[in-house]
């Protein structure tokens, strides 16, 4: 397949709005009257609970995920035609078509990829461990998101990863950050049990 159509593929396959349509199809509901009005796996959690939430970040990561590892295991695609592949999805996600491009926030999209691309080690791990590190250090859940991405960059750049890895990192981070513009204009704010121990140390 030309590498074009694969992108295009790939972009569609990210595109699709699942949390949306389970919320219509099986709940009755337009999941973006809820929350931030995001069309996202949150707002599908907050109309029907938990197990359909799940359910739609799961098929928001393999959307991402599927035609990424594909391409990695099938095809013999040069670097720099699967980093458009890999970034598709998640481009896809957060700019749908099929939503007059107002997509979701392309988070559990960019695990989707970054998945393919390393498994479950290396850098998915770091970026993991440190949004769940800033999610419970403080409580803007965007910043965690955005720390977890620069984590990610770090690890790439200091294990000397491919240029073209970098860049898909920088541009994946240029994503998810412009789709959590609104939630990141608070600044980085400490639990109340974590800024009462700073507070209290010697070091204050």
């Amino acid at each position: 397949m030309p590498a074009v159509y694969f992108v295009l593929l790939s972009f569609l396959s990210g595109a699709v709005p699942y949390s949306v349509i389970l919320g219509k199809l099986l709940l009755k509901e337009d999941i973006r009257e809820y929350g931030d009005g995001n069309p996202g796996a949150a707002n599908l959690w907050r109309a029907g609970g938990s197990l359909f939430g799940l359910a739609a970040i799961l098929l928001d990561l393999f959307k991402a995920f599927l035609p990424v590892y594909y391409a990695l295991v099938f095809c013999n695609y040069p670097d720099n035609t699967l980093m458009a592949i890999a970034i598709a999805p998640v481009a896809g996600h957060a700019f749908s078509p099929f939503l007059h491009f107002r997509g979701g926030k392309a988070v559990a999209s960019t695990y989707g990829i970054w998945l393919a691309l390393f498994g479950l080690t290396g850098g998915l791990l770091v970026m993991g461990v440190t949004m769940a590190l800033f999610y419970i250090l403080q409580t803007i859940d965007a910043w965690s998101v955005i720390m977890g991405m620069v984590a990610l960059f770090v690890y790439l750049f200091l294990n000397d990863a491919e240029t073209c890895l970098r860049f898909l990192c920088l541009i994946n981070l240029s994503i998810v950050a412009y789709k959590h513009r609104k939630d990141l204009k608070p600044i980085l704010k400490l639990r109340p049990v974590f800024a009462t121990m700073i507070r209290r140390s010697r070091w204050v």
